[in-house]
């Protein structure tokens, strides 16, 4: 009979704990608004981990008010998310997104219920892969719309016969995005990742940032330390800085590294999303046509050497610009005499 009392009053400790929780963190976020604090919680709640992710995020019934900054732990964002990796043809997608007007031309979104605490542009390189872009845009559109972060795509394609250089078309897609926009901060997003949870947060308070720590192909396991792939985000300040990634790297592999590297020689420390936040998983695919840039290891023995040559300073580029409903294509025909490097 004890034991059961006592059991009973550990319950109602914890759920008056978990109440008393709840109001200091409505309080903190309200002292936020007011003093223009750029974090969520303006407190320091010391509580173990645990409880932390089980509870900072915002009750479901928490107002918030079109002329308050969107909170970044939303109740819309439940974390763990079905991934449905099926194909379906972008006419459904388009069938699909064409029911909410919000979404203007281009793939521009903003939320009308609180003011955007971050402009964030999705940079995606293409090439022959119709099928996996869809598939991306029906997971990615609602989980940044959950996120309430203002966002537009931006599809970089390659044409021409040059072997695939996803660094270069970052860098175009960089330039271009900056026409638009004065964009916060930028996703680098392999179009095949597809993330499993919307607790993933593409803000660009953390940058740089590793989005893609746990890929489904590498077992969730991180494949090193300074793995940099799949997905990642810099700051438009930030990314000026290291001069962009590489554009020397012709084929698949290495211009990550580069980029990693680049980001600790301007004195930056990647981040990354904390437990299995930060799971994706993979559409399955192979390289196809695509060739492995052999070249790769003795142009990253000279990464601090290369950078101040080789970046967004060296590029040139003819682009071919059209709209979609949902993103922005830009076309370009890469060769390496586009970017050219001197000796050093």
């Amino acid at each position: 009979m004890m034991q059961a009392q006592g059991i009973m009053i550990r319950e109602n400790m914890r759920t008056i704990g978990a109440q008393v929780y709840e109001q200091v963190v409505r309080s903190a976020y309200a002292k936020r608004n007011i003093s223009g604090n750029d974090s969520d919680y303006a407190v320091d709640l010391n509580h173990n981990e645990t409880f932390l992710q089980t509870t900072t995020f915002l009750p479901e019934d928490f107002t918030y008010f079109p002329n308050h900054t969107c909170p970044e732990r939303l109740p819309s964002m439940k974390g763990p998310t079905d991934v449905n990796m099926s194909e379906i043809s972008m006419e459904e997608i388009h069938q699909f997104f064409s029911q909410d007007p919000t979404i203007k031309l281009g793939g521009h979104w903003k939320p009308k219920d609180c003011v955007p605490r971050w402009k964030v542009a999705i940079l995606i390189p293409f090439r022959n892969r119709y099928e996996h872009l869809p598939v991306l845009f029906r997971h990615l559109i609602p989980m940044l719309q959950r996120q309430r972060l203002q966002f537009a795509f931006y599809v970089i394609e390659q044409a021409g016969t040059q072997p695939f250089n996803r660094a270069m078309l970052f860098n175009v897609g960089f330039r271009e995005a900056m026409k638009d926009l004065d964009w916060d901060c930028l996703i680098f997003h392999d179009v095949d990742h597809i993330p499993e949870n919307d607790r993933n947060y593409y803000g660009c308070g953390q940058m740089p940032r590793h989005f893609a720590a746990k890929l489904d192909k590498y077992m969730y396991l991180l494949p090193y330390n300074e793995f940099f792939g799949g997905v990642s985000g810099l700051t438009v300040q930030q990314f000026k800085k290291i001069n962009g990634f590489p554009n020397a790297f012709w084929g698949w592999g290495g211009e990550d590294d580069d980029l990693w590297n680049r980001v600790h020689y301007a004195g930056y420390f990647v981040t990354r999303p904390e437990g299995d936040t930060g799971k994706y998983k993979s559409i399955p695919h192979h390289h196809r046509g695509e060739v492995q840039f052999l070249g790769r290891y003795a142009l990253l023995r000279k990464s601090k050497e290369r950078q101040g040559l080789d970046g967004l300073n060296n590029l040139n580029y003819y682009p071919n610009t059209t709209y979609d409903a949902l993103y922005k294509n830009i076309t370009v025909n890469l060769t390496p005499e586009l970017a050219l490097v001197n000796e050093y």
